[in-house]
Protein backbone atom coordinates (compact mmCIF):
# COMPACT_ATOMS: atom_id res chain seq x y z
CA UNK A 1 0.00 0.00 0.00
CA UNK A 2 1.28 3.49 -0.78
CA UNK A 3 1.39 5.97 2.04
CA UNK A 4 -0.84 8.23 -0.05
CA UNK A 5 -3.55 5.53 0.02
CA UNK A 6 -3.15 5.30 3.81
CA UNK A 7 -3.29 9.11 4.08
CA UNK A 8 -6.67 9.18 2.35
CA UNK A 9 -8.00 6.95 5.12
CA UNK A 10 -6.31 9.15 7.75
CA UNK A 11 -8.05 12.16 6.22
CA UNK A 12 -11.42 10.42 6.59
CA UNK A 13 -10.67 9.45 10.19
CA UNK A 14 -9.56 12.99 11.01
CA UNK A 15 -13.00 14.33 10.14
CA UNK A 16 -15.07 11.69 11.96
CA UNK A 17 -16.29 11.94 15.54
CA UNK A 18 -18.50 8.84 15.57
CA UNK A 19 -16.70 5.85 17.04
CA UNK A 20 -18.86 3.39 15.09
CA UNK A 21 -17.96 5.09 11.81
CA UNK A 22 -14.29 4.91 12.79
CA UNK A 23 -14.61 1.17 13.37
CA UNK A 24 -16.06 0.61 9.89
CA UNK A 25 -13.46 2.78 8.13
CA UNK A 26 -10.57 1.15 9.98
CA UNK A 27 -11.95 -2.30 9.12
CA UNK A 28 -12.10 -1.30 5.46
CA UNK A 29 -8.48 -0.13 5.66
CA UNK A 30 -7.33 -3.32 7.39
CA UNK A 31 -8.99 -5.47 4.70
CA UNK A 32 -6.99 -3.69 1.99
CA UNK A 33 -3.62 -3.85 3.77
CA UNK A 34 -1.46 -6.94 3.26
CA UNK A 35 -0.49 -9.26 6.11
CA UNK A 36 3.10 -8.03 5.87
CA UNK A 37 2.07 -4.37 6.22
CA UNK A 38 -0.82 -4.33 8.66
CA UNK A 39 1.40 -4.24 11.76
CA UNK A 40 3.28 -1.23 10.36
CA UNK A 41 0.00 0.53 9.53
CA UNK A 42 -1.29 0.03 13.06
CA UNK A 43 1.93 1.27 14.69
CA UNK A 44 1.78 4.37 12.47
CA UNK A 45 -1.88 4.92 13.42
CA UNK A 46 -0.62 5.01 17.02
CA UNK A 47 2.06 7.53 15.99
CA UNK A 48 4.83 4.99 16.64
CA UNK A 49 7.16 2.46 15.06
CA UNK A 50 6.91 -0.11 17.88
CA UNK A 51 4.40 -1.39 20.45
CA UNK A 52 3.44 1.06 23.20
CA UNK A 53 5.38 -0.88 25.83
CA UNK A 54 8.69 -0.51 23.98
CA UNK A 55 10.56 2.63 24.98
CA UNK A 56 11.34 3.73 21.42
CA UNK A 57 10.82 7.45 20.92
CA UNK A 58 11.46 10.00 18.16
CA UNK A 59 12.79 12.67 20.54
CA UNK A 60 12.01 15.47 18.08
CA UNK A 61 10.97 18.92 19.33
CA UNK A 62 8.39 20.92 17.36
CA UNK A 63 10.99 23.55 16.42
CA UNK A 64 13.26 20.83 15.02
CA UNK A 65 10.34 19.49 12.98
CA UNK A 66 9.71 23.00 11.64
CA UNK A 67 13.36 23.18 10.56
CA UNK A 68 13.07 19.77 8.87
CA UNK A 69 10.02 21.02 6.94
CA UNK A 70 11.86 24.19 5.92
CA UNK A 71 14.86 22.12 4.82
CA UNK A 72 12.65 19.75 2.82
CA UNK A 73 11.12 22.55 0.77
CA UNK A 74 14.15 24.84 0.57
CA UNK A 75 12.63 27.60 2.70
CA UNK A 76 14.09 29.97 5.27
CA UNK A 77 13.78 28.46 8.76
CA UNK A 78 12.82 31.72 10.48
CA UNK A 79 10.11 32.50 7.95
CA UNK A 80 8.66 28.99 8.19
CA UNK A 81 8.64 29.27 11.99
CA UNK A 82 6.55 32.45 11.65
CA UNK A 83 4.20 30.62 9.29
CA UNK A 84 3.89 27.77 11.77
CA UNK A 85 2.93 30.14 14.58
CA UNK A 86 0.12 31.46 12.35
CA UNK A 87 -1.09 28.04 11.19
CA UNK A 88 -0.51 26.15 14.47
CA UNK A 89 -0.40 22.73 12.78
CA UNK A 90 2.75 21.08 11.44
CA UNK A 91 0.69 18.93 9.10
CA UNK A 92 -1.05 21.86 7.50
CA UNK A 93 2.27 23.71 7.25
CA UNK A 94 3.94 20.82 5.37
CA UNK A 95 0.93 20.28 3.10
CA UNK A 96 0.85 23.97 2.14
CA UNK A 97 4.54 23.90 1.17
CA UNK A 98 4.48 20.61 -0.74
CA UNK A 99 4.22 20.83 -4.54
CA UNK A 100 4.00 17.10 -5.30
CA UNK A 101 0.58 15.90 -6.40
CA UNK A 102 1.34 12.20 -6.29
CA UNK A 103 3.73 9.78 -4.62
CA UNK A 104 4.43 6.07 -4.87
CA UNK A 105 6.27 5.87 -1.54
CA UNK A 106 4.98 2.81 0.33
CA UNK A 107 3.88 2.45 3.93
CA UNK A 108 6.91 0.21 4.49
CA UNK A 109 9.32 2.86 3.18
CA UNK A 110 7.84 5.56 5.42
CA UNK A 111 7.99 3.16 8.37
CA UNK A 112 11.66 2.38 7.72
CA UNK A 113 12.57 6.08 7.50
CA UNK A 114 10.80 6.81 10.77
CA UNK A 115 12.59 3.86 12.36
CA UNK A 116 15.89 5.42 11.27
CA UNK A 117 14.86 8.58 13.11
CA UNK A 118 14.33 6.65 16.37
CA UNK A 119 17.65 4.82 15.83
CA UNK A 120 19.65 8.06 15.49
CA UNK A 121 21.36 8.58 18.85
CA UNK A 122 24.35 10.42 20.31
CA UNK A 123 26.38 13.34 18.94
CA UNK A 124 24.93 14.86 15.78
CA UNK A 125 21.72 12.84 16.09
CA UNK A 126 19.40 15.88 15.84
CA UNK A 127 20.91 16.91 12.50
CA UNK A 128 20.72 13.33 11.28
CA UNK A 129 17.06 13.04 12.29
CA UNK A 130 16.23 16.30 10.49
CA UNK A 131 17.99 15.13 7.32
CA UNK A 132 16.08 11.83 7.31
CA UNK A 133 12.76 13.63 7.84
CA UNK A 134 13.43 16.35 5.23
CA UNK A 135 14.40 13.71 2.63
CA UNK A 136 11.25 11.74 3.46
CA UNK A 137 9.01 14.82 3.15
CA UNK A 138 10.58 15.71 -0.20
CA UNK A 139 9.53 12.32 -1.57
CA UNK A 140 5.89 12.63 -0.47
CA UNK A 141 2.78 14.28 -1.87
CA UNK A 142 1.14 17.03 0.17
CA UNK A 143 -1.50 14.87 1.88
CA UNK A 144 1.10 12.29 2.93
CA UNK A 145 3.41 15.06 4.18
CA UNK A 146 0.50 16.35 6.29
CA UNK A 147 0.34 13.17 8.35
CA UNK A 148 4.00 12.16 8.36
CA UNK A 149 5.08 15.54 9.77
CA UNK A 150 2.79 15.05 12.79
CA UNK A 151 4.05 11.60 13.79
CA UNK A 152 7.53 12.44 15.20
CA UNK A 153 6.10 15.10 17.53
CA UNK A 154 3.15 12.99 18.74
CA UNK A 155 0.54 15.18 17.06
CA UNK A 156 -1.19 12.58 14.88
CA UNK A 157 -3.86 11.85 17.54
CA UNK A 158 -6.73 10.45 15.53
CA UNK A 159 -8.93 10.08 18.60
CA UNK A 160 -9.49 6.36 18.92
CA UNK A 161 -8.44 3.86 21.55
CA UNK A 162 -6.95 0.37 21.41
CA UNK A 163 -10.47 -0.99 21.91
CA UNK A 164 -11.59 0.82 18.74
CA UNK A 165 -8.81 -0.93 16.82
CA UNK A 166 -9.79 -4.30 18.36
CA UNK A 167 -13.42 -3.76 17.31
CA UNK A 168 -12.16 -2.91 13.82
CA UNK A 169 -10.13 -6.11 13.63
CA UNK A 170 -13.25 -8.05 14.61
CA UNK A 171 -15.21 -6.17 11.95
CA UNK A 172 -12.50 -6.97 9.38
CA UNK A 173 -12.97 -10.71 9.98
CA UNK A 174 -16.61 -11.13 11.01
CA UNK A 175 -18.34 -7.98 9.75
CA UNK A 176 -19.33 -7.06 13.32
CA UNK A 177 -17.87 -6.74 16.85
CA UNK A 178 -18.62 -10.32 17.86
CA UNK A 179 -14.93 -11.30 18.10
CA UNK A 180 -13.97 -8.41 20.36
CA UNK A 181 -13.96 -10.50 23.54
CA UNK A 182 -11.71 -13.19 22.00
CA UNK A 183 -9.27 -10.68 20.49
CA UNK A 184 -9.17 -8.53 23.63
CA UNK A 185 -8.36 -11.56 25.82
CA UNK A 186 -5.25 -12.29 23.74
CA UNK A 187 -4.33 -8.60 23.48
CA UNK A 188 -4.35 -8.47 27.30
CA UNK A 189 -1.68 -11.18 27.33
CA UNK A 190 0.31 -9.61 24.50
CA UNK A 191 -0.62 -5.89 24.28
CA UNK A 192 0.91 -5.41 20.84
CA UNK A 193 -1.75 -4.46 18.30
CA UNK A 194 0.74 -4.85 15.46
CA UNK A 195 1.45 -8.47 16.38
CA UNK A 196 -2.23 -9.24 17.04
CA UNK A 197 -3.35 -7.73 13.71
CA UNK A 198 -0.65 -9.53 11.72
CA UNK A 199 -1.59 -12.85 13.32
CA UNK A 200 -5.28 -12.30 12.55
CA UNK A 201 -4.57 -11.23 8.99
CA UNK A 202 -2.41 -14.27 8.23
CA UNK A 203 -3.97 -17.01 10.38
CA UNK A 204 -7.45 -15.81 11.31
CA UNK A 205 -8.98 -15.91 14.78
CA UNK A 206 -7.58 -19.44 15.40
CA UNK A 207 -4.08 -18.03 15.04
CA UNK A 208 -4.52 -16.23 18.36
CA UNK A 209 -4.54 -19.60 20.14
CA UNK A 210 -0.74 -19.43 19.92
CA UNK A 211 -0.57 -16.23 21.99
CA UNK A 212 1.08 -17.14 25.29
CA UNK A 213 3.03 -15.21 27.94
CA UNK A 214 6.58 -14.31 26.94
CA UNK A 215 9.29 -13.07 29.27
CA UNK A 216 9.94 -9.34 28.63
CA UNK A 217 6.55 -8.84 26.94
CA UNK A 218 4.30 -7.10 29.52
CA UNK A 219 0.94 -8.62 30.39
CA UNK A 220 -1.91 -6.27 31.23
CA UNK A 221 -2.54 -6.58 34.94
CA UNK A 222 -5.70 -8.08 36.43
CA UNK A 223 -8.09 -5.86 38.35
CA UNK A 224 -10.51 -6.57 41.16
CA UNK A 225 -14.24 -6.17 41.50
CA UNK A 226 -15.57 -4.75 44.77
CA UNK A 227 -18.12 -5.77 47.35
CA UNK A 228 -19.24 -4.12 50.56
CA UNK A 229 -18.76 -6.85 53.19
CA UNK A 230 -17.17 -10.15 54.08
CA UNK A 231 -20.61 -11.74 53.92
CA UNK A 232 -21.09 -10.65 50.30
CA UNK A 233 -17.61 -11.89 49.38
CA UNK A 234 -18.15 -15.38 50.82
CA UNK A 235 -21.62 -15.52 49.30
CA UNK A 236 -20.14 -14.65 45.90
CA UNK A 237 -17.03 -16.88 45.74
CA UNK A 238 -17.22 -19.15 48.77
CA UNK A 239 -14.09 -20.16 50.68
CA UNK A 240 -11.32 -17.93 49.39
CA UNK A 241 -7.74 -16.78 49.80
CA UNK A 242 -7.52 -13.40 51.51
CA UNK A 243 -4.44 -11.23 50.97
CA UNK A 244 -3.56 -7.77 52.26
CA UNK A 245 -3.99 -4.88 49.81
CA UNK A 246 -0.78 -2.91 49.85
CA UNK A 247 -0.38 0.76 48.94
CA UNK A 248 2.80 0.95 46.89
CA UNK A 249 4.02 0.48 43.32
CA UNK A 250 2.40 -2.45 41.58
CA UNK A 251 5.12 -4.08 39.50
CA UNK A 252 5.29 -6.95 37.05
CA UNK A 253 8.74 -8.55 37.08
CA UNK A 254 10.22 -10.41 34.10
CA UNK A 255 13.39 -12.45 34.65
CA UNK A 256 15.30 -14.79 32.30
CA UNK A 257 17.98 -15.88 34.76
CA UNK A 258 20.26 -12.94 33.93
CA UNK A 259 18.23 -9.83 33.10
CA UNK A 260 15.35 -8.27 35.05
CA UNK A 261 12.66 -6.01 33.62
CA UNK A 262 10.16 -4.23 35.87
CA UNK A 263 6.94 -2.96 34.32
CA UNK A 264 4.24 -0.73 35.85
CA UNK A 265 0.49 -1.04 35.42
CA UNK A 266 0.68 1.49 32.55
CA UNK A 267 3.33 -0.65 30.78
CA UNK A 268 6.13 1.77 31.64
CA UNK A 269 9.58 0.20 31.98
CA UNK A 270 10.68 1.25 35.48
CA UNK A 271 13.62 -1.15 35.89
CA UNK A 272 16.20 1.63 36.37
CA UNK A 273 14.23 3.19 39.24
CA UNK A 274 14.36 0.21 41.58
CA UNK A 275 17.88 -1.30 41.63
CA UNK A 276 17.26 -2.95 45.03
CA UNK A 277 14.26 -4.87 43.64
CA UNK A 278 16.29 -5.88 40.57
CA UNK A 279 19.12 -7.23 42.74
CA UNK A 280 16.64 -8.98 45.02
CA UNK A 281 15.07 -10.82 42.08
CA UNK A 282 18.49 -11.90 40.78
CA UNK A 283 19.66 -13.20 44.15
CA UNK A 284 16.50 -14.38 45.88
CA UNK A 285 14.43 -16.15 43.21
CA UNK A 286 14.82 -19.82 42.33
CA UNK A 287 13.71 -19.54 38.71
CA UNK A 288 15.32 -19.30 35.27
CA UNK A 289 12.39 -17.79 33.35
CA UNK A 290 9.57 -16.17 35.26
CA UNK A 291 6.88 -13.48 35.16
CA UNK A 292 5.42 -12.51 38.52
CA UNK A 293 3.57 -9.62 40.12
CA UNK A 294 3.72 -7.83 43.41
CA UNK A 295 3.65 -4.51 45.22
CA UNK A 296 6.85 -2.65 46.06
CA UNK A 297 6.64 -0.64 49.30
CA UNK A 298 9.19 1.40 51.23
CA UNK A 299 10.22 -0.39 54.42
CA UNK A 300 11.58 0.91 57.72
CA UNK A 301 14.24 -1.61 58.81
CA UNK A 302 14.40 -0.17 62.34
CA UNK A 303 10.70 -0.51 63.17
CA UNK A 304 10.20 -3.41 60.72
CA UNK A 305 7.11 -1.74 59.30
CA UNK A 306 5.91 -0.52 55.93
CA UNK A 307 5.98 3.21 55.23
CA UNK A 308 3.05 5.24 53.87
CA UNK A 309 2.64 5.78 50.13
CA UNK A 310 3.74 9.42 50.46
CA UNK A 311 7.21 8.14 51.35
CA UNK A 312 7.19 5.20 48.95
CA UNK A 313 6.43 7.56 46.06
CA UNK A 314 9.76 9.32 46.65
CA UNK A 315 11.39 6.26 45.06
CA UNK A 316 9.84 7.17 41.69
CA UNK A 317 12.60 9.39 40.30
CA UNK A 318 15.10 9.82 37.47
CA UNK A 319 18.05 11.10 39.50
CA UNK A 320 19.67 10.22 42.83
CA UNK A 321 18.26 6.71 42.56
CA UNK A 322 21.01 4.82 44.40
CA UNK A 323 21.06 7.28 47.31
CA UNK A 324 17.28 7.17 47.72
CA UNK A 325 17.35 3.35 47.55
CA UNK A 326 19.61 3.31 50.60
CA UNK A 327 17.44 5.85 52.42
CA UNK A 328 14.13 4.17 51.56
CA UNK A 329 14.72 0.48 50.72
CA UNK A 330 11.85 -1.38 49.08
CA UNK A 331 10.33 -4.76 49.73
CA UNK A 332 8.43 -6.39 46.88
CA UNK A 333 5.46 -8.36 48.22
CA UNK A 334 4.81 -10.96 45.53
CA UNK A 335 1.24 -12.20 45.11
CA UNK A 336 0.93 -13.59 41.57
CA UNK A 337 2.73 -15.98 39.21
CA UNK A 338 1.95 -15.73 35.49
CA UNK A 339 4.72 -17.75 33.85
CA UNK A 340 7.46 -20.08 35.07
CA UNK A 341 10.14 -21.99 33.16
CA UNK A 342 8.09 -22.63 30.02
CA UNK A 343 4.70 -23.07 31.71
CA UNK A 344 1.80 -20.64 31.32
CA UNK A 345 0.18 -20.10 34.74
CA UNK A 346 -2.42 -17.54 33.65
CA UNK A 347 -5.02 -20.24 33.04
CA UNK A 348 -4.15 -22.23 36.17
CA UNK A 349 -6.35 -21.91 39.29
CA UNK A 350 -5.16 -19.64 42.09
CA UNK A 351 -4.17 -22.54 44.35
CA UNK A 352 -1.73 -23.93 41.76
CA UNK A 353 -0.27 -20.48 41.07
CA UNK A 354 0.27 -19.94 44.78
CA UNK A 355 1.92 -23.34 45.35
CA UNK A 356 4.33 -22.77 42.47
CA UNK A 357 5.09 -19.26 43.77
CA UNK A 358 6.02 -20.63 47.20
CA UNK A 359 8.66 -22.89 45.63
CA UNK A 360 10.59 -20.10 43.89
CA UNK A 361 10.68 -17.50 46.69
CA UNK A 362 13.37 -18.35 49.20
CA UNK A 363 12.61 -18.23 52.92
CA UNK A 364 14.33 -15.37 54.71
CA UNK A 365 14.63 -13.22 51.58
CA UNK A 366 15.36 -9.57 52.31
CA UNK A 367 13.68 -7.90 49.34
CA UNK A 368 11.45 -10.37 47.47
CA UNK A 369 8.84 -11.61 49.93
CA UNK A 370 5.78 -13.80 49.48
CA UNK A 371 2.59 -11.90 50.25
CA UNK A 372 0.64 -13.02 53.29
CA UNK A 373 -2.38 -15.20 52.59
CA UNK A 374 -5.10 -16.91 54.62
CA UNK A 375 -7.82 -19.25 53.38
CA UNK A 376 -11.12 -18.20 54.95
CA UNK A 377 -14.72 -19.39 54.72
CA UNK A 378 -16.18 -17.40 57.63
CA UNK A 379 -17.44 -13.88 56.66
CA UNK A 380 -16.67 -12.58 60.18
CA UNK A 381 -13.02 -13.61 59.85
CA UNK A 382 -12.82 -11.78 56.52
CA UNK A 383 -14.00 -8.61 58.29
CA UNK A 384 -11.61 -9.19 61.21
CA UNK A 385 -8.64 -9.58 58.89
CA UNK A 386 -9.71 -6.44 57.05
CA UNK A 387 -9.61 -4.52 60.36
CA UNK A 388 -6.17 -5.93 61.20
CA UNK A 389 -4.65 -4.82 57.91
CA UNK A 390 -6.29 -1.39 58.11
CA UNK A 391 -4.79 -0.95 61.60
CA UNK A 392 -1.38 -1.75 60.11
CA UNK A 393 -1.77 1.13 57.65
CA UNK A 394 -2.55 -1.01 54.60
CA UNK A 395 -5.43 -0.40 52.17
CA UNK A 396 -7.55 -3.40 53.12
CA UNK A 397 -7.86 -6.84 51.57
CA UNK A 398 -8.21 -8.69 48.27
CA UNK A 399 -10.15 -11.95 48.28
CA UNK A 400 -9.29 -14.45 45.54
CA UNK A 401 -11.39 -17.33 44.24
CA UNK A 402 -9.46 -20.54 44.94
CA UNK A 403 -10.22 -22.06 41.54
CA UNK A 404 -10.09 -18.72 39.72
CA UNK A 405 -7.71 -18.06 36.82
CA UNK A 406 -5.67 -14.86 36.38
CA UNK A 407 -7.85 -12.52 34.30
CA UNK A 408 -5.26 -10.44 32.45
CA UNK A 409 -6.33 -6.84 31.82
CA UNK A 410 -9.82 -7.41 33.14
CA UNK A 411 -11.97 -6.91 36.19
CA UNK A 412 -13.64 -10.07 37.33
CA UNK A 413 -15.05 -11.94 40.28
CA UNK A 414 -11.88 -14.00 40.67
CA UNK A 415 -10.49 -11.02 42.62
CA UNK A 416 -12.67 -8.97 44.97
CA UNK A 417 -11.43 -6.02 46.98
CA UNK A 418 -12.76 -4.73 50.25
CA UNK A 419 -10.51 -1.69 50.16
CA UNK A 420 -12.16 0.43 52.82
CA UNK A 421 -15.39 0.32 54.73
CA UNK A 422 -17.75 0.53 51.77
CA UNK A 423 -20.57 -0.70 53.98
CA UNK A 424 -20.62 2.71 55.67
CA UNK A 425 -20.05 4.92 52.65
CA UNK A 426 -18.82 4.06 49.18
CA UNK A 427 -16.94 7.35 49.11
CA UNK A 428 -14.60 6.28 51.88
CA UNK A 429 -12.83 5.00 48.76
CA UNK A 430 -11.27 7.14 46.05
CA UNK A 431 -12.11 7.26 42.35
CA UNK A 432 -9.56 7.24 39.52
CA UNK A 433 -10.57 9.77 36.87
CA UNK A 434 -9.26 11.01 33.54
CA UNK A 435 -8.65 14.74 33.04
CA UNK A 436 -10.78 15.72 30.03
CA UNK A 437 -9.89 19.40 29.84
CA UNK A 438 -9.39 22.59 31.81
CA UNK A 439 -10.77 26.08 32.26
CA UNK A 440 -8.65 29.24 32.30
CA UNK A 441 -7.86 30.70 35.69
CA UNK A 442 -8.94 33.95 37.28
CA UNK A 443 -7.13 36.08 39.81
CA UNK A 444 -4.09 34.33 41.25
CA UNK A 445 -4.55 31.33 38.97
CA UNK A 446 -3.98 33.34 35.80
CA UNK A 447 -0.31 32.72 36.59
CA UNK A 448 -0.92 28.98 36.14
CA UNK A 449 -3.11 29.33 33.05
CA UNK A 450 -5.63 26.99 34.65
CA UNK A 451 -8.36 27.59 37.21
CA UNK A 452 -10.40 24.38 37.16
CA UNK A 453 -10.43 21.06 35.35
CA UNK A 454 -13.03 18.61 34.14
CA UNK A 455 -12.71 14.92 35.01
CA UNK A 456 -14.45 11.82 33.76
CA UNK A 457 -14.77 8.07 34.24
CA UNK A 458 -14.64 5.25 31.70
CA UNK A 459 -17.75 3.69 30.20
CA UNK A 460 -16.27 0.33 29.25
CA UNK A 461 -19.38 -0.79 27.37
CA UNK A 462 -19.28 2.09 24.88
CA UNK A 463 -15.53 2.85 25.10
CA UNK A 464 -16.25 6.47 26.10
CA UNK A 465 -15.12 8.89 28.80
CA UNK A 466 -18.04 10.55 30.58
CA UNK A 467 -17.83 13.65 32.78
CA UNK A 468 -18.43 13.27 36.52
CA UNK A 469 -16.99 16.41 38.18
CA UNK A 470 -15.36 19.78 37.75
CA UNK A 471 -12.59 20.51 40.27
CA UNK A 472 -11.57 24.05 41.12
CA UNK A 473 -10.26 23.85 44.68
CA UNK A 474 -8.02 21.77 46.90
CA UNK A 475 -4.84 21.80 44.82
CA UNK A 476 -1.55 23.26 45.97
CA UNK A 477 0.21 25.81 43.77
CA UNK A 478 2.67 23.10 42.71
CA UNK A 479 -0.17 20.77 41.72
CA UNK A 480 -1.81 23.50 39.63
CA UNK A 481 1.53 24.13 37.88
CA UNK A 482 2.04 20.40 37.32
CA UNK A 483 -1.42 20.00 35.79
CA UNK A 484 -0.94 23.05 33.56
CA UNK A 485 2.44 21.75 32.39
CA UNK A 486 1.06 18.32 31.52
CA UNK A 487 -2.08 19.76 29.95
CA UNK A 488 -0.08 22.03 27.66
CA UNK A 489 1.62 19.01 26.09
CA UNK A 490 -1.67 17.17 25.57
CA UNK A 491 -3.86 19.93 24.12
CA UNK A 492 -6.41 18.76 21.56
CA UNK A 493 -7.66 21.05 18.81
CA UNK A 494 -11.24 19.90 19.44
CA UNK A 495 -13.22 17.57 21.67
CA UNK A 496 -11.71 14.07 21.37
CA UNK A 497 -14.18 11.60 19.80
CA UNK A 498 -14.08 9.34 22.87
CA UNK A 499 -15.44 12.11 25.15
CA UNK A 500 -19.12 12.53 25.93
CA UNK A 501 -19.59 15.91 27.64
CA UNK A 502 -22.59 18.22 27.94
CA UNK A 503 -22.13 21.40 25.89
CA UNK A 504 -22.69 23.48 29.03
CA UNK A 505 -19.53 21.93 30.49
CA UNK A 506 -17.17 22.29 27.52
CA UNK A 507 -13.78 23.40 28.92
CA UNK A 508 -11.63 26.16 27.43
CA UNK A 509 -9.00 23.57 26.53
CA UNK A 510 -9.54 19.90 25.70
CA UNK A 511 -6.85 17.40 26.76
CA UNK A 512 -6.10 14.01 25.24
CA UNK A 513 -7.06 11.15 27.64
CA UNK A 514 -3.67 10.50 29.22
CA UNK A 515 -3.70 12.13 32.67
CA UNK A 516 -5.20 9.95 35.42
CA UNK A 517 -5.87 11.45 38.85
CA UNK A 518 -7.05 9.88 42.08
CA UNK A 519 -9.97 11.88 43.48
CA UNK A 520 -11.72 11.87 46.83
CA UNK A 521 -15.26 13.18 47.31
CA UNK A 522 -17.93 13.32 50.00
CA UNK A 523 -20.48 11.32 48.05
CA UNK A 524 -21.86 10.44 44.63
CA UNK A 525 -24.94 12.44 43.72
CA UNK A 526 -27.11 12.87 40.63
CA UNK A 527 -26.66 15.73 38.17
CA UNK A 528 -28.43 16.40 34.84
CA UNK A 529 -25.33 18.17 33.49
CA UNK A 530 -22.80 15.35 33.94
CA UNK A 531 -22.87 12.52 31.40
CA UNK A 532 -21.64 9.56 33.51
CA UNK A 533 -24.66 7.25 33.46
CA UNK A 534 -26.98 9.93 32.08
CA UNK A 535 -29.81 8.81 29.81
CA UNK A 536 -31.28 11.24 27.30
CA UNK A 537 -34.85 11.01 26.06
CA UNK A 538 -35.85 12.24 22.61
CA UNK A 539 -39.03 14.26 22.10
CA UNK A 540 -41.83 12.76 20.03
CA UNK A 541 -40.76 14.84 17.04
CA UNK A 542 -37.17 13.64 17.49
CA UNK A 543 -35.88 17.21 17.20
CA UNK A 544 -34.88 17.70 20.86
CA UNK A 545 -33.62 15.71 23.83
CA UNK A 546 -34.31 16.01 27.54
CA UNK A 547 -32.61 14.30 30.47
CA UNK A 548 -34.51 11.14 31.34
CA UNK A 549 -32.05 9.89 33.99
CA UNK A 550 -29.53 12.35 35.51
CA UNK A 551 -25.86 11.42 35.42
CA UNK A 552 -23.60 10.75 38.39
CA UNK A 553 -21.56 13.58 39.92
CA UNK A 554 -19.03 13.85 42.74
CA UNK A 555 -19.91 16.12 45.65
CA UNK A 556 -16.97 18.22 46.91
CA UNK A 557 -14.30 16.45 44.79
CA UNK A 558 -10.61 17.06 45.57
CA UNK A 559 -7.36 15.78 44.13
CA UNK A 560 -5.53 13.08 46.10
CA UNK A 561 -2.63 12.42 43.71
CA UNK A 562 -1.63 11.92 40.10
CA UNK A 563 -1.75 8.24 39.08
CA UNK A 564 1.11 7.98 36.61
CA UNK A 565 1.05 4.20 37.03
CA UNK A 566 -2.34 3.99 35.34
CA UNK A 567 -3.59 4.36 31.78
CA UNK A 568 -6.86 6.11 30.96
CA UNK A 569 -8.53 2.73 30.41
CA UNK A 570 -7.65 1.89 34.04
CA UNK A 571 -9.89 4.69 35.29
CA UNK A 572 -12.83 3.82 37.50
CA UNK A 573 -15.62 2.51 35.29
CA UNK A 574 -19.26 3.52 35.02
CA UNK A 575 -20.18 0.04 36.28
CA UNK A 576 -18.08 0.57 39.42
CA UNK A 577 -19.49 4.04 40.08
CA UNK A 578 -23.03 2.70 39.69
CA UNK A 579 -22.29 0.03 42.34
CA UNK A 580 -20.68 2.60 44.65
CA UNK A 581 -23.72 4.87 44.30
CA UNK A 582 -26.01 1.99 45.34
CA UNK A 583 -23.76 0.96 48.24
CA UNK A 584 -23.77 4.41 49.83
CA UNK A 585 -27.57 4.30 49.92
CA UNK A 586 -27.56 1.19 52.11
Amino acid sequence: MTFKDLSEYLQKLEKITSRNEMVVILAELFKKVSGDEIDKVIYLLQGRVAPLYEHIEFNIAEKSMVKAIAQAYGKDGKEILKDYKKVGDLGELAQNLSVKKDSKVTVGQVFESLQEVTDALGAGSVEKKMTILSNLLQSLDGLSARFVSRIPVNKLRLGFSDMTVIDSLSWMIAGDKSLRKDIEAKYNIRPDLGYISKTLKKKGIKGLDDVKPQVFTPILMARAERLSSGEEIIEKIGECAVEPKYDGFRLQAHFDGKTVKLVTRSLEDSTFMYPDVVEGIKKELSAKNVILEGEAIAYDTKTESFLPFQLTTQRKRKYGIEEKAKELPLKMLVFELLYLDGKNYIDEPYEKRREALKKIIKNGSDTIVLSEEKTISDPKKVEELFDVYMAEGLEGIVAKRLDGTYQAGARGWNWIKLKRSYSKSALDDTIDCVVLGYFYGKGKRTAFGIGAFLIGIYDEKHDKFMSIAKIGTGLTDDEWRELAKRGEKLKASEKPPLYEVDKNLFPDVWIEPEIVVEVRADEITRSPIHTAGRIMKASKSGSAFSVDVPGYALRFPRLERFRDDKKSSDATTLTEVTKMFKLQKK
